[in-house]
């Protein structure tokens, strides 16, 4: 019993060191084999139907063991005993092995940042890793994530595994200006891209190659000196450059109490009511601002506060400015809305 437990193990790992395809041969020649056997030891019963043998080879190779197909005579069973069994339990145990490693290297690829998700869209990337402020950007995104939004993917440098694997997919890098990171990272299909480096020049270098690789996606990226925002801003107008806002804060907060609160509940996932967008898609006719902000109100419990029109954020829009279709409007609300569930013909009718 010992030789034979220890001529198995052999086998086995002999067999599990071998490519998907060497195993399938030696599966296809042992399954033969064993046919051919079994027909020289006259088993009509299992030969006598192909898919009768499959079925009773595989229940024998995966000891489930029915035992409604068996061997009647003593050489079949002998056969069964001395070659089905033992090569059939042995290729099965390699496959499974082998199965379960590779599955277990694909997991620990992904876990460093070795994986490819090139073929994932309508995600968000971030580029960059700060410990903290970084971790709090993935848990936000991840909390206001929709049942149907594929994960974020994050793409950084200098990190042995994936740091937050609860919100985040991980991309590994030697920079963050690095095409072939991006296209990993699925970045042609990606919605947003979020951009943040060790300092501005990183941060805008990544931004420059993301802009080619990223026809579609709305870039976000944020500056430590307020001028480099400033000039991102105005030579790259499809960015969204963001500065600190601290001494802005402070300055309102010490003449208007509470400012700084209401800046961070409208920014907040976590608050009852926080800022969201709403893109107006083409309409049949022109709407009023006010209309369309009264319709809301009514059907929808939410809050107009602005308009984007032409690249032009408007804040307090007056009611009588007129909406043709592709603006967008800032909304304070519980929750975002859908904009396939709002009736644009009826925007007009606030009787």
């Amino acid at each position: 019993m010992p030789f034979i437990a220890s001529l198995l193990r052999r086998v086995y790992l002999s067999l599990s060191e071998l490519a998907w395809s060497a195993l399938f041969i030696l599966l296809v020649i042992h399954l033969a084999a064993s046919y051919l056997l079994f027909m020289l030891a006259g088993e009509g019963d299992l030969v006598g139907n192909p898919i009768d043998f499959l079925y009773y080879y595989m229940v024998t190779a995966t000891t489930v063991g029915y035992g409604d197909l068996s061997p009647k005579s003593g050489f079949g069973r002998i056969i069964a005993v001395l070659f089905v069994l033992p090569g059939g339990i042995a290729i099965f145990t390699a496959v499974l092995g082998k199965l379960l490693t590779t599955i277990g290297t694909i997991w620990r690829n992904r876990m460093r940042g070795l994986g490819d998700y090139s073929e994932r869209s309508g995600h968000i990337i971030v580029l960059g890793w700060q410990e903290g402020q970084t971790y709090q950007t993935l848990r936000l995104l991840h909390a206001e994530r929709q049942a149907n939004e594929p994960m974020s993917v994050l793409v950084a440098k200098d990190l042995a595994e994936n740091p937050a694997s609860d919100y985040t997919d991980y991309i590994r890098t030697e920079r963050l200006a690095d095409a072939d990171a991006l296209v990993r990272a699925g970045v042609a299909q990606a919605r947003a891209i979020i951009a943040r480096g060790a300092n501005d020049d990183e941060t805008l270098a990544a931004v420059l190659i993301a802009e080619d690789h990223a026809p579609n996606a709305h870039i976000v990226a944020y500056f430590a000196d307020d001028r480099t925002a400033q000039m991102v801003k105005q030579l790259r107008p499809r960015v969204e450059a963001v500065g600190s806002l601290a001494e802005e804060l402070l300055s309102r907060a010490a003449r208007d109490p509470g400012s700084s609160e209401i800046a961070a509940r409208l920014l907040s996932a976590a608050s009852t009511d926080t800022a969201f967008s709403l893109p107006v898609p083409p309409l049949q006719r022109p709407l009023l601002y006010g209309d369309v902000f009264l319709r809301l109100k009514r059907e929808h419990n939410v809050t107009l506060v602005g308009l984007l029109s032409q690249g032009i954020t408007d804040l307090n829009c007056r009611d009588e400015v007129l909406m043709r279709g592709g603006e967008t409007l800032y909304y304070i609300s519980g929750m975002r809305l859908d904009p396939a569930a709002i009736a644009w013909a009826r925007m007009g009718d606030v009787s």
